[in-house]
């Protein structure tokens, strides 16, 4: 059975913290692929304006470019709707066939309001799900939430120590912003891309 990680998001842009995790989630569950999947349009985040979709996506290439088995995919930039998670995942599902298992790979934060998503009871019932975590961050709250999870949909959710760092794509912008560098936040082809791109000024 082969078995491959699904990271959304939006990638604003791609940092170390989303590295760190598929990077670490595919070591720690033995996964053959993650594909990191930028979202055309985040539902959460409609309001907001993002830097093109190919530039999102060409970023993550330049910073996966030396990591086997973690990919930049360009299925959601392909599509005209809004970037539902479930229908992502039910179409690589399909795309796959049976012989893979299909592993979604999120944050803290984004596991604890997993009921705002759309068609939350499909996804926590028909997929497996990665967390990652960081010692002593919202520790109690996540573990009941995957408890409850479990309980209530029977979801196969695992925990991984990513050594998440502190890392948001919003203080990465603000400190774009007002002319601070980006040391140890994104890797250096990344810094080096919005730089020569003049982005997030």
């Amino acid at each position: 059975m082969r078995k491959i990680g699904i990271l959304g998001g939006s990638f604003d842009p791609v940092h170390n913290g989303h590295i760190g995790l598929a990077r670490d989630a595919k070591e720690q569950l033995g996964l053959d692929e993650v594909l990191m999947i930028p979202a055309k349009f985040q539902p959460f985040k409609l309001d907001r304006k993002m830097v093109s979709g190919q530039q999102r996506l060409e970023m993550i290439e330049l910073a996966v470019a030396d990591m086997p088995g973690i990919t930049a995919c360009d299925y959601e930039l392909r599509q005209e709707e809004i970037s539902y998670t479930y229908k992502t995942l039910k179409a690589i599902t399909e795309m796959e066939g049976p012989e893979t298992e299909v592993y979604f790979l999120t944050g803290t934060d984004s596991i604890l309001q997993i009921h705002r998503w759309k068609n939350a009871d499909e996804l926590l019932h028909n997929y497996n799900f990665v967390v990652g975590s960081r010692p002593g961050y919202k520790d109690d709250e996540l573990s009941e939430c995957i408890e409850r999870l479990k309980r209530d949909y029977n979801t196969n959710i695992t925990k991984v120590d990513n050594h998440q760092l502190n890392i948001s794509s919003t203080e990465i912008r603000e400190r774009l912003e007002s002319g601070q560098g980006l040391s140890g936040l994104v890797p250096e082809v990344v810094e080096r891309y919005i730089i020569k791109h003049g982005l997030y000024k």
